[in-house]
């Protein structure tokens, strides 16, 4: 393997963003089952050893005739194609080599860019020891191209390669990564942008920032390891943790006791959503005293396009000198409301303007929970010595706004109307036990809440746990009540209740599960699934 040089903050391909549609690159898809061609806008047959899951009876299938349908209403644009190469890799942080697992030897993966209504084919090579899949944060796609092991396709295996083929109708700021496992906690991520032609935002610049929490290869640490100490009281789970190399558990083990030892005695600012200790928080794939620079000129106006990327890490973010209008939340416009900082959850993403001053100043994500540990960046317009690393900018103090203070934009915001069907979901666990659940059953694949196409339906989460649970819908947005934003991911607090709606609008089985990476692969997952019209 190769030590391969981190992705720049900001690539030629965002320094063109706004100016129309960037050329795709990549090889040409094929059948994963026989490696021939197949035809764009047509699917590939089932494949026994890589989808072909079909539904309980009863249930939609992942790939039947209703979600055919409701993809062949959402547009006929042009096919773009990209591929991502999952492979191993070696990267520098800030002076220490770790292994892991990425896109392309790059970490963020390159971005995938296309316009809303584009067909997206993407093939997968996957050369991992390990199968894998893909998972497309935030995007309502056909149910069989989800990327959810088990449910929607069989995991890609190693040396295999996969024909991802959708049409990309959702607008915004989305992602890309794995759903096999805790992989996410590896390095296999990138951002995913759709452009919207008729936004009416106007900028100079745009910069997009993936945050992320990190552990994997520091001292011969891995994710597997570290789930393996976490679930080692269970049934079968100290096994697991006997077949990782000592090094390895020991680190793990030391990471755990540091995380639950900081659970017990939190200070005011913490938000008691750890469940590990990760040594290093980046920005970008580099960590703060290893930044990145962003270049502009005083009174250029910026969008930044924040993603948080991280397996076990809520952070406050802030660019030091600045307010920031919020224009976006998980990739729905809100009604602009301008702050000095902002609470972003895992898998959570915020679209923000920034008019920038003359100078040099910090982006900083400063993580909540975690000791305060930051990951950093810098905006440099100006001359001037560049702030310390450790600097931590004043507009951090205010605590940050999250994503239920704002409204969404009437554009898109849900209708009025009764629910049909209301599903409660008490999520259920203790740190001590690590008995995560969705009313106190953990997760098995043959769950289904079940709803039916053309419902309004709604959850209503109850936390009866002292963690708090960022909680994911695949293949929707949501709405918060009164008003609130269009969501896919939304912070449920201690002993709080969040009650969510969502139109019924897209057939097949969906993942709907915490994305705290720990809690959702020790049992916070189910499963809902659409009934058969016949």
């Amino acid at each position: 393997m190769r030590t391969h040089s981190r992705r720049a903050l900001l690539g030629a391909g965002i320094a063109a963003a706004g100016s129309g549609l960037l050329t795709a690159t990549g090889a040409t898809a094929l059948n994963a089952k026989n490696g021939r061609p197949h035809p764009y806008g047509t699917p590939p047959p089932p494949d026994p050893g890589s989808n072909g899951h079909k539904a309980p009876s009863g249930y939609v299938a992942p790939d039947g005739p209703e979600v055919m349908e409701r993809e062949s209403h959402r547009g006929s644009g042009p096919v773009r194609r990209f591929k991502l190469t999952a492979a191993e890799s070696k990267f520098d942080m800030g002076g220490q080599i770790v292994n892991t697992w990425a896109y392309g030897g790059l970490l963020p993966g390159k971005e995938i860019r296309a316009h809303v209504g584009d067909k997206l084919a993407v093939t997968l090579h996957n050369r991992l020891p390990h199968s894998t899949t893909c998972h497309w944060h935030g995007v309502q796609i056909r149910n069989d191209m989800d990327g959810s092991p088990d449910i929607t396709q069989r995991a890609v295996k190693a040396g295999a390669t996969y024909d991802y083929l959708f049409t990309a109708n959702t607008p915004g700021t989305h992602w890309i990564h794995p759903h096999v496992g805790v992989q996410l906690d590896r390095g296999l991520y990138a951002p995913l942008i759709i452009e919207d032609p008729r936004e009416p935002l106007s900028y100079d610049h745009e910069w997009v920032v993936m945050i992320d929490d990190w552990l994997d290869g520091v001292d011969g640490m891995t994710p597997d390891a570290v789930l393996a100490e976490l679930n080692k009281n269970k049934p079968g789970g100290a096994m697991g943790a006997m077949e990782m190399q000592m090094r390895g558990r020991r680190s793990a083990a030391a990471a755990v006791s540091r995380a639950r030892r900081h659970a017990m005695h939190p200070t005011a600012d913490d938000d008691p959503s750890d469940s590990v200790e990760h040594p290093f928080h980046l920005m970008n794939g580099r960590v703060a005293r290893d930044r990145e620079t962003f270049r502009a000129k005083p009174g250029d106006r910026i969008r930044i396009r924040l993603i948080n990327a991280a397996a076990d890490t809520a952070y406050r973010v802030a660019l030091g000198g600045h307010n920031m209008t919020v224009t976006h939340i998980d990739g729905y416009p809100v009604k602009h409301k301008e702050t000095d900082s902002l609470l972003i959850a895992m898998g959570e993403r915020f679209d923000v303007l920034v008019t920038a001053k003359d100078g040099v100043f910090p982006l900083t994500a400063l993580s909540a929970g975690k000791n305060n540990k930051t990951a950093q960046a810098l905006l440099r317009t100006g001359d001037g010595d560049a702030p310390d690393a450790k600097m931590r900018p004043t507009e951090l103090r205010s605590g940050g706004l999250s994503a239920d203070k704002f409204k969404a934009d009437d554009s898109v915001r849900l209708s009025d109307t009764t629910p049909d069907r209301t599903i409660k979901m008490d999520l259920t666990g203790t740190m001590d036990d690590w008995n995560w659940a969705i009313n106190g059953k953990p997760y098995t694949d043959s769950q289904r809440y079940p709803v039916r196409e053309g419902e309004r339906v709604r959850l209503t989460f109850h936390n009866t746990t002292e963690m708090w649970h960022p909680m994911h819908l695949h293949g929707h947005t949501f709405a918060l009540a009164d008003g609130g934003p269009r969501k896919d991911t939304t912070i449920v607090l201690p002993d709080k209740k969040v009650s969510v709606d969502f139109d019924a609008d897209n057939p097949g089985l969906w993942m709907l599960h915490c994305h705290n990476v720990y809690h959702s692969e020790s049992g916070m997952m189910t499963v809902l699934g659409y009934k058969s019209r016949r």
